[in-house]
């Protein structure tokens, strides 16, 4: 295994500065904006309304718009970082850095020659829509295998991170100098903590199916839907229930920085987490070769967790806000209409 790859990607991201906060989120994308050539910018920058903004996958392509890692100097790198760490918590920021350098040790599970690059910690690509200030209304994405966030803001704060999807494969790497790594152990011991809580009846509420799905059921839709509303409401659990619950849901909701993470927790507040559903499918025995799904929706968000594919060793989670995702229509609206 190139264990200097890993190592390289790794510092790479490491060494980008810390100091963005989200007042000053418009400087920092224009300091990443500013750095690149003409070129760059054309293939980097679309406006708001392009129906680019509503395309991400989280699967590797060839095809992917933007501009990606592989294409910036050292001082580009600093700023596209510097924009990803304006708006993810610093525990999201190292996962994030972790499933890029997976890439390197999927390549080496997977036999791949050096010259062969589908597997690869630089194919991650950013891509801007609209132009930064304090008071427009302008997006950027990251999007890359198993990693893709869709940020959109308006007067310089944060006004949607979803679509965000985070994945990992190997869930846990079995073999080589990273055995043992599970970059998204929270998100499955805390679902295991929260299911091993039930008592046998609130148990046979909480598991939908016997067989988890192969995939996240949302997938990488325009609109995020769920019909199905079984599951076990929060509103019928006891307090230590609920605790665990609430641990497991700001897992995901603090992937982002905590004035935005705090803004949507307030959204599911509002409406009441006495409408929230857990649903658990598949095996509810942890560990590889059990594969299993839960989720947790709401009126105003899903959140997904799947881990079936590659014999339960292959992690895909995604974050939708089911008002606010790709910024929403009423942000679209203002945008064409200062247009």
């Amino acid at each position: 295994m190139k264990i200097l790859l890993i190592i390289v990607s790794l510092l790479l991201l490491d060494s980008f500065s810390t100091s963005a906060q989200g007042n000053d989120l418009y400087k920092t994308a224009n300091v990443f904006l500013n750095s690149l050539d003409n070129n760059q910018k054309a293939q980097a920058q679309y406006p708001f309304d392009s129906a680019e903004r509503y395309r991400w996958h989280y699967v590797p392509l060839n095809d992917r718009k933007g501009i990606s890692i592989n294409e910036l100097n050292a001082q580009q790198k600093d700023a596209a970082i510097a924009l990803v760490k304006s708006a993810l918590s610093e525990n999201a920021y190292k996962k994030a850095s972790q499933i890029m350098a997976l890439e390197t040790v999927l390549k080496a599970i997977e036999n791949r020659q050096e010259s062969d690059h589908y597997r690869d910690p630089g194919k991650y690509y950013f891509t801007l829509f609209g132009t930064p200030s304090a008071s427009s209304v302008w997006g950027w994405r990251l999007d890359g295998h198993h990693l893709s966030f869709s940020f959109s803001s308006e007067n310089n704060k944060i006004v949607s991170g979803t679509p965000g999807f985070m994945g990992a494969n190997p869930a846990i790497v079995l073999s080589g100098p990273e055995k043992g790594l599970e970059i998204l152990k929270e998100e499955n011991e805390l679902a295991f903590e929260f299911l091993k809580a039930l008592n046998a009846e609130q148990l046979a509420k909480a598991i939908i199916e016997t067989e988890a799905p192969g995939d996240i059921i949302t997938v990488n839709s325009r609109k995020a839907m769920i019909d199905n509303t079984n599951g076990i409401a929060f509103s019928t659990l006891t307090a230590s229930q609920k605790a665990i619950f609430i641990k497991l849901l700001s897992l995901y909701i603090h992937r982002y920085t905590r004035l935005f993470a705090n803004s949507m927790m307030h959204d599911i507040e509002a409406v009441g987490m006495d409408k929230l559903i857990f649903a658990w499918a598949g095996s509810k025995e942890n560990g590889v070769g059990n594969k299993r799904y839960y989720r947790i929706k709401g009126p105003t968000i899903i959140i997904e967790y799947d881990n079936t594919q590659n014999n339960g060793n292959h992690v895909h989670t995604v974050v939708r806000d089911l008002q606010h995702d790709f910024g929403g229509d009423a942000l679209l609206e203002h945008y064409k209409k200062s247009h």
